[in-house]
């Protein structure tokens, strides 16, 4: 993923004209911002920094301890005032490998193995959480996305009775309005149930993060049976099975984009679907079609895109771009408290 600009960025190089065209969409963005931050503040959590060496996340740990939004836990780096964790001598390495090992998918491994594993810096962190000795964790600024969601599955693993983890963006439109966009980072063609389980994660996670209610379009080239194909009737399956495990849930599926956000489509062509084109939550029928759009929202409509956020975990792990600003760390260690503390 390619991170946003950071805000910074809009008031360089830039005529005074166009600053005013862009202060309305500046201030909508951090206004956003600035609630995730404050409702990390409010309970703010020990977050493990798999990247503590890297002079970027050494400067989100220290503005985040300062603001009083998370207690950082620096893996492998060090900054005055910071907690910090250096993976080869920590002195509760032999209690981690030893419940490393106990994990299921590792009790093949020998001991010397297991002491390895947990000196490394990914590893660590997620085995702090693991261990109740930080409550979620950040990784993916020198690492990539897959060894980042490795390390979480491994150690911290699927909540109690989640069938799959899965992520999603929080998309920040130029007006300020909060979308969750699923899944684009992790699932590539979910079967029907694997897409009702992340529809009902995206809209918990819709609900923890922003306060608001949750109003979930199951997304598909047909809307409500004007198509008929086998791509629509798995979108059609998956929305009759959320409905049936939470029928409080205000969901509607196989919904076309248009139909699912914008009032007047709705009422031509769902005329009485509960979401009446005001969606807040889209769920994509394949990676394809996510990855692809919420890529498209960020580059042509310009929103801002945060994530990928992990959802489906035991506790919280979250990734980063490798691009990734200061800000970008910050906001997200943010969202992982905000996680971590619902």
């Amino acid at each position: 993923m390619s991170p946003p600009a950071p805000v910074e960025k809009f008031y360089c190089n830039t005529n005074p004209g166009l600053l005013s065209a862009l202060a309305p969409r500046i201030g909508a963005i951090m206004n956003i911002i600035d609630q995730l931050h404050a409702a990390a503040k409010s309970n703010p959590q020990r977050i493990a920094l798999a990247e503590g060496g890297d002079p970027r996340v050494i400067e989100a740990a220290q503005i985040a301890a300062q603001s009083g939004l998370a207690h950082p836990i620096l893996i492998g780096g060090t900054a005055d005032g910071i907690d910090s964790h250096d993976p080869e001598t920590a002195p509760h390495l032999d209690d981690m490998a030893k419940a490393f090992q106990a994990i299921p998918q590792n009790r093949n491994l020998t001991d010397a193995r297991c002491a390895d594993m947990v000196r490394r810096p990914l590893i660590h962190a997620a085995m702090l959480v693991q261990m109740g000795l930080a409550d979620g964790t950040v990784g993916g600024a020198v690492a990539t996305t897959g060894q980042t969601v490795a390390a979480a599955q491994r150690c911290i693993g699927a909540a109690e009775g989640a069938p799959l983890v899965s992520s999603f963006f929080l998309m920040v439109l130029a007006d300020g309005t909060p979308l969750v966009f699923a899944d684009c980072a992790l699932t590539v063609d979910p079967t029907a149930d694997e897409l009702a389980a992340i529809a009902a994660q995206s809209a918990a996670s819709y609900a923890a993060i922003t306060g608001k209610t949750p109003r979930v379009a199951m997304l598909s080239f047909s809307t409500l049976g004007s198509a008929r194909h086998a791509a629509a009737t798995k979108v059609k399956t998956a929305t009759a099975t959320l409905r049936a495990a939470d029928p409080s849930l205000i969901v509607d599926g196989e919904v076309q984009f248009d139909t699912a956000f914008v009032p007047s489509v709705a009422a031509a062509k769902a005329p009485g679907s509960p979401l009446e084109g005001e969606a807040n939550v889209f769920v994509f029928p394949t990676l394809d079609a996510g990855n692809i759009a919420y890529k498209i929202t960020e580059r042509i409509a310009g929103a801002t895109a945060i994530g990928p956020i992990l959802q489906g975990l035991a506790k919280p792990a979250n990734d980063l771009s490798r691009g990734c600003s200061v800000d970008d760390i910050v906001t997200m260690m943010a969202v992982t408290g905000i996680q971590a503390s619902s």
